[in-house]
């Protein structure tokens, strides 16, 4: 029997995924397996030493000690692209907002239309109308910074609208320039990008490298009254820089869902809470796909979607499996490989990846392997952790 510990409210339909026969799933339960969870701060000092998984129901994994989890041989899982729609919907609604003053002319009605007859009513709202008046997007152009789930597919819909749409992302991988139109512009650095766009989409992680990549310097390049959105990451963005852009007019607007106390009160600005993933559909999405791969990884060993250890499949053969995880460092492998011989254990199949400081190994062995084996591999200098499945 697994136990799973979780945090916050998960969709239902994740934690359906679970058989009950098979796992144990609370909020309060001793020796967990795994971890699932949303936005619940972990600390190294509050993950139990059972744990073998983290689970966490999002993209970001900025509320787990990622560095402490894999010092520990713990697996941390995120779930990337199941909230996308729901971030792209919010990115196409914010980028509407900005430019057509939407809001203030819902305000508008409610205050100064209450108590007029159908003529007086009328009357109002065409003379108060071109007050709220606005640009539409077509025509326009978009600057999307970071083409993963999330920034792919606001840039495909920016086309859809008319609009015309440059791409950085210097990490972007094979598989997800594949995906991309050839509609898309890709540029080579943010001051291009800057420049051309006259809205501009942040969908980045926070790196050393991309942490306040909006700084002093950077604003300088916007086109004057371009509209910067941050739906991705707070730490992206210098708040500080953000606000002299504004006060100079190289920055036109700045649309986000992370307030800043500096930015309370400007009409230059739109706030909002944290709305990004907060859609039926995509907390149910995120959910299924880590309780998906919770179980992949506590019954198989398979690692998918995981933030500190190697992507990791080996299809399931007759025989018993083998995981455990070591620093990656020469000859452990072969030192394993010799305790196994010398128990007479035969390897069917196995498969080693490595990852950074991190390597991550599957044996599947013929008969069933003794109680002590698992103590034996640990034995192994630089090996953390062992399971047999």
């Amino acid at each position: 029997m697994h136990k799973i510990l979780t945090y916050n409210k998960i969709s239902v339909k994740g934690l359906d995924r679970f058989s009950r026969e098979k796992y144990e799933i609370a909020s309060e339960i001793s020796k967990p397996d795994a971890i699932m969870l949303r936005s619940h701060v972990l600390t190294p000092e509050t993950i139990p030493t059972t744990t073998r998984a983290i689970g966490r129901a999002g993209a970001g994994v900025n509320n787990i000690p990622v560095a402490n989890c894999t010092e520990r041989g713990i697996v941390v899982f995120n779930a990337p692209g199941a909230n996308a729609n729901a971030v792209k919907e919010l990115v196409v609604m914010a980028m509407l907002m900005s430019t057509r003053d939407i809001l203030g002319g819902i305000e508008f009605v409610k205050q100064e239309g209450g108590g007029k007859d159908e003529a007086s009513l009328h009357k109002l709202v065409e003379d108060g109308k071109k007050k709220f008046g606005g640009q539409e997007l077509a025509g326009k152009t978009l600057g999307v910074v970071g083409l993963g789930a999330i920034g792919s597919q606001v840039a495909e819909t920016a086309l859809t609208l008319g609009m015309k749409v440059l791409g950085l992302d210097p990490a972007l991988s094979v598989d997800a320039a594949w995906r991309l139109s050839r509609d898309i512009e890709r540029v080579e650095n943010m001051q291009t990008l800057l420049s051309k766009s006259d809205y501009v989409t942040l969908h980045l992680p926070v790196l050393e490298a991309t942490r306040n990549l909006i700084n002093k310097e950077l604003v300088e390049s916007f086109k004057p009254g371009g509209v910067l959105l941050n739906f991705s990451r707070e730490k992206l963005v210098d708040t500080e820089a953000i606000v002299a852009g504004l006060d100079s007019g190289k920055i036109g607007r700045y649309v986000t869902d992370f307030p800043m106390p500096q930015l309370i009160g400007r009409d230059d600005v739109t706030l909002m809470p944290h709305l990004g993933a907060s859609t039926v559909e995509a907390e149910e999405n995120c959910a299924i796909m880590v309780a998906d791969q919770l179980m992949d990884f506590l019954e198989h060993g398979n690692i998918k979607n995981s933030v500190n250890f190697p992507a990791t499949y080996l299809e399931r053969t007759e025989g018993y499996r083998i995981a455990f995880s070591n620093r990656n460092v020469p000859k452990m492998l072969n030192q394993v490989l010799s305790i196994l011989a010398d128990r007479n254990h035969n390897v069917i199949d196995m498969i080693n990846k490595s990852r950074d400081d991190i390597a991550y190994n599957l044996i599947d062995v013929e008969r069933e392997p003794n109680p002590d084996l698992a103590e034996a591999l640990e034995a192994i200098d630089g090996v953390i952790n062992v399971r047999i499945l």
